[in-house]
């Protein structure tokens, strides 16, 4: 377990050093000169004296090599230093952070959501295992695949929100404004989730331990509860996880239609606008988050796996 949690961590580590480096690299990449963008990033206003530009270049250590300014760059990020904003002018974690947090909540309540409808939908389609009841659950929730976020969110705004007028259509002002964004979220999320609970459990009443388990007295109620739900939650997790990291940066499209001022709506923004230092901040913090969720899910899957399996023998 030691060595396995040492290897998870040093992959943990080597990918964000990987890609807050090739965040780092965005301004050399992209046209225009790259010691003017990140002086712009750093000091507020324009500078446009050559003089100016050559000293403050000196002063900043732009002259330095590029994996000493990478070094620099990356501890004033970790002290909370992500630079100023090319359009705003005010500092990059003055915006990212309370947008990161709105896209948390979004992403929580949705997967949440999807957990909640998916975790009956697939123990009663495994315990139903081949019938109509099975059929139509799967049927039903593999739909949900075919249905994308910009074609659903809209399809939700009409009904909803224009012809019943029930729910907000945009914004992010009340706990209703969350709803129809979070249900966009979480239809396609729900398929994949029923689906893995739906395969943990039949996998779970094959084991040899269920008829054990009978055996000692334990009604099937009991025995589902106890032996065969636990086994088909195991799954479940890492796919969580999986889901999670993707919502954090993949949430672009339902945060620019519901007009909500989160994460995914910033780093658009942020590039429609080519303000570097604001998506350099907020690709950096969605990859490390993203990074140490999945690690995290692999490390509790790794935990929970033989417990599981223990408590069934």
């Amino acid at each position: 377990m030691l060595t396995f949690l040492a290897k998870r961590t040093a992959t943990l580590v080597a990918a964000v050093l990987l890609s807050s480096y090739a965040v780092f690299l965005i301004p050399y990449v992209t046209p225009g000169d790259p010691v003017r963008k990140i002086i712009r990033s750093r000091v507020a206003g324009d500078v446009v004296d050559d003089s100016t530009v050559k000293a403050l270049s000196e002063s900043l250590g732009l002259q330095d090599p590029l994996p000493i300014q990478y070094l620099r760059w990356l501890g004033d990020f970790f002290t909370g230093d992500m630079g100023l904003s090319h359009v705003s002018r005010t500092p990059v974690a003055d915006q990212v952070i309370p947008a990161l947090g709105i896209t948390l909540s979004l992403v929580i309540v949705a997967l949440g959501t999807a957990v909640l409808v998916a975790l009956p939908l697939g123990i009663i389609a495994a315990l139903r295992q081949g019938g109509r009841t099975d059929k139509l659950i799967t049927t039903i929730t593999q739909s949900f695949i075919a249905m994308p976020e910009y074609w659903l969110a809209p399809l939700l705004v009409l009904v909803f929100a224009l012809k019943f007028s029930l729910l907000p259509s945009a914004g992010w002002s009340t706990p209703a404004s969350m709803v129809l964004p979070a249900a966009t979220l979480a239809l396609r999320p729900i398929s994949f989730f029923t689906s893995a609970v739906r395969s943990g459990v039949i996998d779970a009443l094959e084991a040899e331990h269920i008829p054990a388990a009978r055996a000692r007295g334990l009604s099937r109620t009991q025995t589902i509860l106890h032996h065969v739900v636990p086994n088909g939650l195991v799954p479940l997790s890492t796919l969580f996880a999986v889901w999670f990291a993707g919502l954090l940066g993949g949430s672009v499209i339902v945060e620019v239609i519901f007009a909500i001022p989160g994460m995914g709506r910033l780093l658009y923004d942020a590039v429609i606008n080519s303000d570097i230092p604001l998506a350099q901040g907020g690709v950096v913090l969605v990859v490390g988050l993203a990074v140490a969720t999945t690690t995290l899910a692999d490390f509790l899957h790794r935990i929970l796996s033989p417990k599981v399996g223990g408590t069934l023998a």
